[in-house]
């Protein structure tokens, strides 16, 4: 076997080396510091994940493989792990009040750090192996954060469930991959691509299989049904990370799999994205009405939000890949200013997450109930805000593909889903006042300002986000 060293260079992963060098050190620093060290690992986590985004910016233009084809980066892996580690930091801002005051353990930011770690992997992985120690590296550093809060049942439950919900998803993943394997003999994905131009039964079963593992890690239909309680069960800014970097990780890996490793068989996986996508927007849309519980109305619209993505998946072009990414990158920025919101909103001392504590929001504090109301209205899709476009982008790209029930269904679950965001609205705006809140920290008011400016001034000038998410998606091609 010839050995080129040129296939084994470590430039490609050298973000991956800063960032998992730099958690380890972290650690060390924590271990010696104790709890007295929280603030500072939490800030210097921060800086680490920045500039570790910046070395992904830094890297050669153009597509770089390293071993032997299993570790990737191009434009879609460099946009896509730029905008998880913006995820990650966030939260860690989010972050900080809450490690400092309720919770001091140094691990959090750790945690977090292994997990974007985890989550950069699977965003360049080549074949079903890299793909495989991605996930994993990205889903126990979750499992453990789910549960950060030791003397909090609720948040015990909450890593537990989600931990033996992971493991069997993990499993079926794992099986589909084996059976990909073994049908085609191959583990890359260009490998599977060029084996599996015409679907055997057997490697559509490990299709099958294989997303149905990837739908878990999204929270999409049927393999939702963590989700609500472990949004609902965890901390709230565990939460808030939770609903954003590894949402775009998954997706992008989702993205990515199915489009370089089965274009051969796009009607077979189309079938089952479709009615996964038609599914996750039933359900987060309906689902979410009956809701008192701010944290787990957000859980059932992460999950219709992650249906709307696939409906650009679902298309299985070009136009369709640049309309997930435009989705990822529009979601996190809406979900982030949400959880601001949710994280500012306190009374004596303690986080309140009930809706109709929301009561009268606009007369006690009118600059929040206002960002608050144009986020609503965002992810509702209501224009010219930034969440029409996101969803513009998916339904444009799946007309263009002939998927015209597929976007009727978009736009109906949509305007369904419109009603519970307006109903936060109106018990903000209608209801008598419960009370003022406290006032808002530096970083919420931080991550706020800059989640309302980009949902409000997305329309005036959307053209750098779109280039480049085009760029991106045309990599994939």
């Amino acid at each position: 076997m010839n050995f080129d060293i040129a296939s084994y260079s470590l430039l490609p992963v050298l973000p991956e080396i800063v960032l998992a060098s730099g958690a380890m050190l972290l650690l060390l620093v924590g271990a010696y510091r104790g709890t007295g060290a929280v603030r500072a690992i939490t800030m210097l986590s921060t800086v680490l994940l920045v500039v570790t985004g910046v070395l992904v910016l830094t890297l050669p233009s153009g597509k770089l493989t390293t071993f032997g084809g299993s570790f990737i980066v191009d434009d879609f892996a460099r946009f896509l792990k730029v905008l998880s580690l913006i995820g990650s930091a966030a939260t860690l801002i989010l972050s900080r009040r809450y490690l400092a005051d309720q919770v001091k353990i140094f691990e959090y930011a750790i945690l977090v750090l292994l997990s974007s770690t985890g989550m950069m992997v699977l965003i360049s992985a080549g074949d079903l192996v890299m793909l495989y120690l991605g996930l994993e590296l990205m889903s126990f550093a979750l499992y453990v954060v789910a549960s950060s809060h030791r003397d909090n049942l609720k948040s015990t439950e909450s890593g537990l469930k989600y931990f033996v919900l992971g493991s069997l998803s993990s499993g079926m993943l794992l099986y589909g991959a084996s059976l990909i394997y073994g049908f085609t003999g191959t583990v890359s994905f260009a490998g599977i691509a060029a084996a599996a131009k015409t679907g055997s039964l057997g490697i559509l079963f490990g299709i099958v299989f294989l997303l149905a593992g990837l739908c878990f890690k999204v929270s999409a239909v049927p393999f939702h049904m963590w989700t609500p309680d472990v949004y609902e069960g965890a901390p709230t800014p565990v939460t808030a990370f939770f609903a954003s970097a590894p949402k775009v990780a998954a997706l992008a890996i989702f993205t990515r799999v199915a489009l370089t490793a089965f274009p051969g068989v796009t009607h077979e996986w189309q079938q089952i994205v479709t009615f996964v996508s038609i599914a996750s927007m039933a359900l987060g849309s309906f689902a979410a009405i009956g809701q008192k519980n701010i944290k787990r109305m957000m859980a059932y619209s992460s999950i219709g939000h992650m249906g709307f993505a696939l409906v650009g998946l679902a298309a299985g072009t070009q136009q369709g890949a640049q309309g997930v990414i435009l989705y990822l990158a529009i979601y996190v920025a809406m979900t982030l200013g949400t959880f601001s919101v949710i994280l500012a909103m306190k009374r004596g001392g303690h986080n309140v997450e009930q809706i109709s504590d929301f009561a009268g929001l606009s007369r006690t504090n009118p600059v929040l109930a206002f960002l608050f109301a144009m986020l609503l209205f965002s992810l509702a899709g209501v224009p010219p805000l930034a969440g029409f476009f996101a969803k513009f982008y998916v339904f444009l790209a799946a007309i263009q593909s002939g998927l015209f029930a597929l976007s009727v269904i978009g736009v109906i679950t949509s305007v369904v889903g419109a009603f519970y965001y307006l109903s936060i609205i109106k018990v903000m705006y209608f209801d008598e006042p419960k009370g003022a809140v406290e006032p808002m920290g530096g970083e919420l008011r931080a991550v706020l300002a800059v989640a309302g400016v980009f949902n409000l001034l997305f329309f005036v000038y959307p053209a750098p986000l779109v280039n480049a998410a085009t760029l991106a998606a045309k990599s994939l091609f």
